[in-house]
Order: C-alpha cells, then sequence, then structure tokens
C-alpha cells in the first residue's frame, strides 16, 4: 500500500515537473530568440532558420551611433528620467496613504477604501481621452513632464498591498513611540519605513516597472514631440513596414538593452519583493 502510494506519488510529480519544463521552454524561446537574433549579422531581416549563420555586434553600435531617424540613447534616458522621478513620487505617495490607511482612525476611512477600490477596477484606458484634454489645456501633452504627472497621480490608489504589510507591524511600536514623545510623521520615516523594506522594494520595483515599459499612454501624449520619445515608442517606429527591413536587427537589440537594468534590479531585489507580496497578503 505504501509503496503503490509512494509510486502514484512520484508519476503525478513526473508529470508536473513535465509540464512546467514544457511551459519554461515556450516561455524562454521567444526570450533566447530575440536575444540571438539582436547579435545577428544576416542580410535580410527575415530569415528561413531560427539560430543566425553571421553574427555581430554591429546592431548594437549602430543603435547608439546612427541616430539620424531614431534616436535611441535619447529615447533611453527619456524613459530612464521619466521612470525615475515617477518612482520615487509613486513611491512616497503609495507608502504614505498606506500608512495613513493602516494607523489611522478617521470618518470615512472605509468609505475612501472603498472608492478606490472601486476605481481601481476600472481600466486605464477608459480615462485615456479625458487625461489628454486636460494635459493638453494646461501645456503638458507632449512633454514628459506631463507622463511623470499622468504615472505618479494615480499610483496612491494601489495602496492595499502596502496597507496589508504595515497592518502586519505590531501597533506596540506605535504606542511605544508615541509614548517617548515622537510624533506620527517621525514614527513614519524613522521607525516603521526601516522596518518595512520588503514592502519598500517592492512598491519601488512596481512603481519604476510601469513607466517603464508602458507605450499606450506615451503614444497618446507624445505622438507629434519626436524628442520626447520614449524606448517603448522609438522600437514601436522601428517596426513601421516601411523600416523595418532596415531597422529589425537594432530592434532586437533596442529590446534586449531596454530590459537589461529592470531584470538586474528584479534578480537582485526579488527577494524582498516576494517578502512584500506575502507580507502585504496577509491583512486586507
Amino acid at each position: 500500500m505504501i509503496k503503490s502510494y509512494k509510486t502514484r506519488r512520484m508519476v503525478g510529480m513526473g508529470v508536473v515537473y513535465a509540464i512546467l519544463t514544457i511551459l519554461s521552454i515556450i516561455w524562454v524561446l521567444p526570450l533566447v530568440w530575440i536575444v540571438m537574433t539582436s547579435f545577428s549579422g544576416e542580410d535580410a531581416a527575415f530569415i528561413d532558420h531560427v539560430i543566425p549563420t553571421k553574427w555581430t555586434f554591429h546592431n548594437y553600435v549602430q543603435l547608439f551611433t546612427d541616430t539620424k531617424i531614431f534616436n535611441y540613447p535619447r529615447a533611453f534616458m527619456n524613459t530612464l528620467i521619466i521612470a525615475i522621478f515617477s518612482c520615487i513620487i509613486s513611491t512616497l505617495s503609495v507608502l504614505m496613504v498606506a500608512y495613513t490607511f493602516s494607523r489611522l482612525r478617521f470618518k470615512a476611512r472605509k468609505a475612501y477604501m472603498n472608492v478606490a477600490m472601486i476605481l481601481g477596477m476600472f481600466p486605464g484606458f477608459m480615462t485615456m481621452i479625458a487625461i489628454y484634454y486636460i494635459l493638453k489645456t494646461i501645456g503638458l501633452s507632449q512633454s514628459i513632464v506631463g507622463l511623470i504627472v499622468v504615472y505618479s497621480a494615480g499610483a496612491s490608489l494601489g495602496f492595499f498591498i502596502s496597507k496589508g504589510f504595515f497592518d502586519t507591524v505590531p501597533k506596540a511600536l506605535d504606542e511605544a513611540a508615541t509614548i517617548d514623545g515622537a510624533t506620527k510623521n517621525q514614527i513614519f520615516w524613522q521607525i516603521i519605513l526601516p522596518m518595512a523594506k520588503p514592502i519598500v522594494v517592492y512598491t519601488v520595483i512596481t512603481s519604476f516597472i510601469s513607466p517603464w515599459t508602458d507605450f499606450i499612454m506615451a503614444r497618446m501624449l507624445l505622438r507629434d514631440a519626436i524628442d520626447q520619445y520614449t524606448v517603448a515608442l522609438v522600437l514601436w517606429n522601428m517596426t513601421d513596414k516601411e523600416k523595418v527591413d532596415q531597422f529589425f536587427y537594432r530592434f532586437c537589440a533596442g529590446s534586449v538593452i531596454v530590459a537589461i537594468p529592470i531584470t538586474a534590479v528584479f534578480l537582485k531585489m526579488q527577494k524582498f519583493y516576494v517578502e512584500g507580496i506575502t507580507g502585504g497578503a496577509v491583512k486586507g
């Protein structure tokens, strides 16, 4: 009986691992392909074989030196500026709002949380037209400043995971600090925040990824401001049917480069990222 159970268990685990292996290969193959293609030295953009027969770094070199049509270095800096400022503003607003709802009790607290949850259920594209005309009215529709405002303005609505993490921090710490004469502001910055490294890292990563990878909002706001283009817009224009034959391999190289920073940060901080998610999921 025991032997039969162990056999069934081993067979079941073998099937699970086989399925996971197949899914992993399916997920990894496109990434491997685009990395290999970025080093391709083929003459044609589309070839009838997966592995290139010629290898070169020329695509990466051209990406940063040939900027007459597509200024990738400038777009990369624009994207970096947008992501950094949006990340800083979003992280601060999310953490402060989360701590406020976690620790303070005030009138309409639950109502505000319910409204935030309901608003978070609506897809972002429903407000895109309104956002565009508002930014156009105040003169920010063709500027990366407008994108920073858009990415940062609604970030605090996603405070629920951070609030859940702060809920797990003992309130006795706040009470002890209050007895010692600390203000709410001092408690947050000097006591709670240093203890909340996992949720801080999680918030930083998620706040950075969104503007770093966004295309739709950047396309809508920066359609005519070529010098303000982000990497997503430059790469998208490289795939235009009139230019794809010339810039396809550079498109692959640009895709690899734009993925490196966020991949490196995620691999370095994934421990805290997981702790932030699990910690924030303990309480609502």
